[in-house]
């Protein structure tokens, strides 16, 4: 693919880049410090003064905590690509200067090892993140290089790169070994990409091929650390950690769902650049398990807290659920290495569908607050006494202890524009993923330089327009490529409308994209019509959880109800039979926004006797309007009850 740059210019999207920049990263920065009032500690840049010999002290926080720093230094580097900020780039530096000061001399890089266990790096990999903060190190050197041009950060994380190359390996004296957290073989990808170094690439490989060969690597370990673990009691759980099989013979998402998704990641860059077509076909299998029957209807993964995990198909609770914010993140980069490889509109439309809902409902309006876990139904009370359920909360969180999600969200939404466009590599085709008001340039097939000027109005209406402007002196003979627009899954109505100069245009459909190729012309305009309308989805007869059930999608959001707007028991509220929905922008409801309204049915609590926990079934309900808003908007009021399904 061409590399472009893109740069976002929509009413939406710009309000989350202000929110990322102006808020979301310096109250992360002050997390990082500990210095929230009332917010559990980090201790990450604690650990790395201890760790470099400037104050004293013991390890703090998670073993991976690490990586908190890391993450939140690779969102600071995309923002400091689109608007520079010396104040931004000083901080950023002295974090830099204090990785480099916790080194050690031969490149070797972790605080808990340097603080709480020296002399026991790589003896247990089954837990420790040895190398999946090694891999968030390298993202953010990445990252860093390539917004600033400063090397140091790059250094530093090549020098940890190579001292892992020479541990690692099938060489004599090299440990036939591989993470129990993936995340390395994607950032070595990276890291290959920018340097050009081909062992980069091999080592990422290797960590991907020699998972789940045999003898298991996990077992030996354990039996030589005398069988004990960290936090794990018993035999290594080899699916739990995507090591049960060679990940070529894989057919089914099993364990930790964040593991998963960024092995699979890596295992699409490597088929991408290797043309590695077994690796490509796992992929296929895969993407097919988990977005077909193991997917929630906001793009969550992961459906028990036991093991933020993956369990079997179809079993996706509503209100024991995890959909750990990390996985859907994580979802969202295999998704965009799945488009790298085909250009398939199914690979969008779950990134499209993770990003709107899951991701976006994790954070809070004012940027400060986040869950990690994201359910599809609460209740107050339950999640407050019910310890099957505490892991679901009703409100946002300051900061969590393991708070690997909001850095996540953070870097994210900071390179956001990285998802919306590819362009082929001699500019014959623009692929546009994403409907988000945006400036692309490209290179044409004839060498004129092109922008496109992308004006969406997602989520809210489904009209998006394009114009076009040309350099290199095209002038009247223009220059020809060709445009490939996605249908979303969400669009059911025939075909899109498409117009270029105000006439209709015919247009071929491929893998989901809508293609148009003519020579195109300085000032041309194309119209992209997408009506959207609020429409009732309906879950898989073997989804169990939502039998009788229906959830409300207008365009690429999911809609919910809330006890703000609805009372209690959400439980007690169902769907006429013609809900005759309805819609209507609500200009002062969270700045703005289009909420769904409905005709339902409440159960009359009032005709239930006193203490009367059972009596004869005797339908008695009342007729009641209800109001439904988008799902990522849910938990910014007063805390209540919220549901995505409602009976039918």
């Amino acid at each position: 693919m061409q590399k472009t740059q893109v740069y976002i210019q929509d009413d939406f999207w710009e309000d989350y880049s202000e929110l990322i920049r102006n808020t979301v990263i310096p109250y992360q920065w002050e997390a990082l410090n500990d210095r929230i009032e009332g917010a559990e500690p980090s201790y990450a840049i604690r650990n790395f003064r201890i760790a470099a010999g400037l104050e004293e002290g013991g390890f703090g926080g998670w073993i991976f905590q690490d990586s908190d720093l890391y993450k939140w230094l690779e969102a600071v580097s995309y923002s400091l690509r689109d608007r520079p900020d010396p104040e931004l780039e000083r901080i950023a530096d002295e974090a830099v200067d204090l990785i480099g000061q916790a080194q050690h001399d031969n490149g070797y890089l972790n605080t808990y090892f340097t603080i709480k266990e020296p002399g026991k790096q790589w003896t247990n990999l089954y837990e420790a993140h040895e190398l999946y903060c090694a891999g968030h190190l390298i993202e953010a050197a990445v990252a860093y290089y390539q917004a600033t041009d400063k090397r140091k950060l790059l250094d530093i994380s090549c020098r940890f790169a190579d001292l892992i190359e020479s541990l690692f390996g099938t060489e004599p004296g090299q440990m036939r070994a591989y993470c129990g957290h993936q995340e390395i073989e994607l950032a070595l990808v990276k890291l290959y990409g920018v340097t050009g170094e081909e062992r980069y690439l091999n080592l990422s490989r290797y960590f991907i091929d020699e998972r789940g060969s045999k003898p298991n690597y996990f077992v030996e370990e354990w039996e030589r650390r005398g069988r004990t673990s960290i936090w794990n009691r018993g035999t290594p759980n080899l699916e739990m950690y995507q090591s049960h099989l060679p990940v070529r013979e894989q057919t089914v998402a099993v364990g930790h769902s964040v593991r998963a998704v960024y092995m699979y990641t890596a295992m699409a860059d490597l088929a991408r650049l290797t043309g590695d077509d077994s690796l490509r076909e796992a992929c296929e299998r895969l993407w097919a398990n988990v977005t077909r029957k193991q997917m929630y209807i906001t793009g969550g993964i992961g459906a028990t807290h036991l093991g933020e995990a993956f369990t079997f198909d179809y079993d996706l609770p509503n209100d024991t659920v995890y959909a750990e914010t990390c996985a859907s993140i994580g979802l969202i980069f295999w998704a965009r290495r799945m488009l790298q490889l085909e250009a398939k509109s199914e690979y969008a439309d779950v990134m499209e569908r993770a990003l709107y809902n899951n991701v976006l409902g994790s954070m809070s309006r004012d940027g400060k607050h986040f869950f990690y876990v994201n359910p599809l139904e609460v209740w107050p009370e339950a999640s407050r006494k019910n310890p099957d359920k505490f892991h679901v909360k009703p409100v946002r969180q300051k900061w969590f202890g393991c708070s690997c999600c909001p850095p996540n969200v953070a870097r994210l939404l900071s390179s956001l524009s990285d998802y919306i466009y590819d362009v082929s590599a001699d500019g014959a085709t623009v692929y546009v993923h994403l409907y988000i008001g945006s400036e692309i340039g490209f290179a044409a097939p004839d060498g004129c330089l092109v922008t496109l000027h992308q004006r969406s109005q997602l989520p809210w209406q489904g009209r998006t327009e394009f114009s076009v402007s040309l350099a290199n002196g095209a002038g009247a003979a223009g220059t020809a490529f060709e445009l490939a627009l996605r249908v979303p899954d969400w669009f059911q109505n025939g075909r899109p409308v498409l117009k270029v100069n105000r006439e209709i245009q015919d247009y071929r459909m491929e893998n989901g994209y809508a293609k148009i190729e003519r020579t195109w012309l300085e000032g041309d305009t194309l119209e992209w019509l997408l009506p959207m309308e609020a429409k009732l989805i309906a879950a898989h007869p073997q989804i169990r959880a939502n039998a009788g059930k229906a959830a409300i999608q207008r365009g690429p959001l999911i809609y919910c109800v809330e006890e703000a707007d609805n009372g209690a028991p959400l439980a007690s509220l169902s769907m006429a039979g013609e809900p005759k929905l309805s819609e209507r922008l609500v200009p002062d409801l969270f700045g703005g926004c289009i909420v769904v309204e409905g005709d339902g049915l409440a159960d009359d609590s009032a005709s239930w006797p006193e203490g009367q926990p059972y009596q004869p079934l005797n339908k008695q309900t009342k007729p009641v309007r209800f109001k439904a808003i988008p799902y990522y908007l849910w938990g910014n009021r007063q805390p209540g009850e919220m549901s995505v399904w409602l009976r039918c």
